[in-house]
């Protein structure tokens, strides 16, 4: 029964942590921008590109929609909106007649004022594959599919409610995330093991690796001469009335907080087969058990580190390829600032992805073995006085 309810504890408080998220406010629910407007879905029933001038791919001007609106005070009525074009293909979008899409209405009372597009309405889309990935997860995993969700929930909660908000009010980005990623790993493996020493075996090489990451990253970040401007939006922060802001610690803090994930993973592999030898063998020492764990830990680290590689290096491919096209020589492209960056951050995460390796295999080599051994012994005593009775 004890251990039924223990088990159960855990998604419990998973569920309690997820209820407090969602309740706590981040600060910046009214922005005074978009009080007295009305942000809904529309159908659009028809388009006038008359106002468009096109050079080319690049389109600007304005296009005026003809649209239904299909929810919030003005529901049923149809109204004209405008679409600005800025010229830029990454933010610019042209609606199409039977196009569903998203809008803000400013309006005086019963009166509607304007509507402008925004873009195209995408969040029914997003739901059916957000439940798409959760059928998967628990389809596959089950019960440790659904702590999986808990944990991916918990995590996108943490940052929008806590970390984002943290950052804009000025408060220090490297010590707000080592803290936000202690709290996101303890609980990330406690999903995972439970009340087990091997939760604290694992948290303690993860967060031993991301102190490592950190303390690399801000040194390399000023050695590089790398301004947090290097991030995309940045410079939309600060016009945004946030100039105050230490772009470049929060450009450091990034770089140990996107490394997190693979720490953990590996740090979960590495105590699950640490525990899995001690298991098999609960005669052997704690040197031993970390061998084994290193040795599991060579083989992860190879793939982990390229694994950093395309995911830092995937969002940048169009950007290779105009440095190709362009015919720019390697040392430019290496000393390029963007190109910096981005490897400072697949290098300083690999670097605490190795560090984490070894460190895990030491920390539950040592405190599974001293749990084994005290198991053992006090089944020695139990096997002792059944003898003597």
């Amino acid at each position: 029964m004890i251990d039924k309810l223990r088990k159960n504890s855990v998604s419990l408080l998973a569920v309690l942590l997820i209820l407090i998220l969602i309740a706590l406010p981040t600060g910046y629910e009214d922005a005074a921008i978009y009080q007295g407007t009305d942000r809904v879905k529309v159908k659009v029933l028809e388009t006038d590109e008359s106002m468009v001038r096109s050079s080319g791919l690049i389109q600007s001007g304005e296009q005026t929609c003809q649209v239904e609106i299909l929810g919030g005070k003005f529901k049923g009525q149809t109204a004209e909106a405008v679409n600005m074009l800025s010229g830029s293909l990454e933010s610019d979008k042209i609606f199409q007649a039977g196009d569903t899409a998203h809008v803000v209405i400013s309006y005086d009372g019963d009166e509607i004022s304007s509507v402008m597009m925004t873009d195209h309405y995408r969040i029914g889309y997003e739901l059916i594959l957000a439940a798409v990935f959760v059928v998967f997860l628990i389809a596959f995993a089950g019960k440790t599919g659904l702590r999986a969700l808990f944990s991916f929930t918990i995590t996108i909660l943490a940052i929008w409610k806590i970390m984002v908000p943290a950052y804009l009010r000025g408060i220090n980005p490297i010590w707000c995330g080592i803290l936000l990623t202690v709290f996101l790993a303890v609980l990330i493996i406690f999903m995972v093991y439970g009340w087990d020493r091997k939760t604290v075996a694992a948290s303690c090489g993860a967060l031993l690796g991301v102190l490592v990451t950190c303390v690399i990253g801000c040194i390399f970040t000023d050695v590089f001469k790398i301004h947090g401007a290097v991030m995309a939006y940045s410079e939309s922060l600060l016009y945004a009335g946030y100039q105050d802001l230490n772009l470049t610690q929060i450009f450091m803090s990034s770089i140990f907080i996107g490394a997190s994930g693979a720490m953990i993973d590996l740090s979960v592999d590495i105590t699950s087969a640490v525990n899995e030898v001690i298991e098999k063998r609960p005669d052997i020492g704690w040197k031993e058990a970390a061998g084994s764990g290193m040795n599991v830990g060579r083989a992860a680290m190879g793939t982990m580190t390229t694994t950093l590689l395309l995911a830092y290096s995937g969002g940048y491919i169009a950007l290779l390829m105009t440095f190709m096209a362009q015919g720019t020589p390697i040392d430019n492209i290496l000393n390029y600032k963007y190109v910096s960056a981005e490897i400072l951050d697949t290098i300083v995460g690999s670097c605490g992805l190795v560090a984490v390796a070894p460190l895990t295999a030491v920390t539950s080599g040592i405190l599974l073995t001293r749990k084994k051994a005290k198991q053992h012994i006090l089944e020695m005593k139990q096997a002792g006085s059944e003898q003597v009775s």
